[in-house]
């Protein structure tokens, strides 16, 4: 194979990945256009009801996933060096900081669940309208968001494989990077998501 034609595959697989990645920007920007139009509708409820939410939880989520956009970074800076050994470490180490996450969104859903704040539960009809929309963009955005980890953590496993396989290898690393473009824009939208909802004033 022609470096010519691997130079040309490499872009239009980074080009494939952009526009996907789009699409994805399209789907989140749209709910945040929508949270934004409700905050204005109901600024006070969205205050009352972003009281109830966990900061500390949602603070280390935060640094969980700000941490894995680093070792996914590292992974594909230590494949691009040839050091196949250290990519699959950092590459499951960003899997392990994806299962963090998703574990303490767990307790933190579990601890709503508790209170009754969740989906058509007779606690939730019983608050003022806008606090109802709140939790009810806070189910579908961060639920939304925790879908997207889940498929971030499988390809990531996927790309353990690949490396162990040698599938991807030094001259040809462009599924991981795709895969941590992936991860690097589940994070991004946790960033936006984070104050949004935990720090709305």
């Amino acid at each position: 194979m022609s470096n010519t034609h691997v130079h040309k595959d490499y872009h239009g697989a980074k080009l494939g990945m952009w526009l996907f990645l789009f699409t994805e920007v399209l789907l989140f920007g749209g709910l945040f256009v929508l949270y934004s139009v409700f905050l204005s509708k109901y600024p006070l409820e969205f205050h009352e009801a972003g009281k109830e939410l966990d900061v500390v939880i949602g603070t280390l989520n935060t640094v969980v996933l700000l941490v894995s956009s680093y070792f996914v970074a590292l992974a594909i800076s230590f494949i691009q060096r040839g050091d196949k050994k250290k990519a699959v470490l950092f590459t499951w180490l960003t899997m392990a900081m994806a299962l963090m996450f998703l574990v303490n969104k767990f307790f933190e859903w579990k601890a709503k669940f508790s209170h009754g704040i969740y989906p058509t539960s007779p606690h939730l009809a019983d608050l003022p309208h806008g606090e109802n929309i709140f939790f009810g963009l806070y189910y579908i955005m961060t639920g939304l968001h925790g879908i997207h980890v889940v498929i971030g953590m499988t390809v990531l496993g996927f790309m353990v494989n690949f490396l162990r396989r040698d599938i991807i290898t030094q001259e040809d690393f462009v599924k991981l990077e795709n895969a941590g473009l992936y991860w690097h824009i589940v994070d991004l939208v946790w960033i936006f998501l984070f104050p949004l909802f935990y720090l709305v004033l």
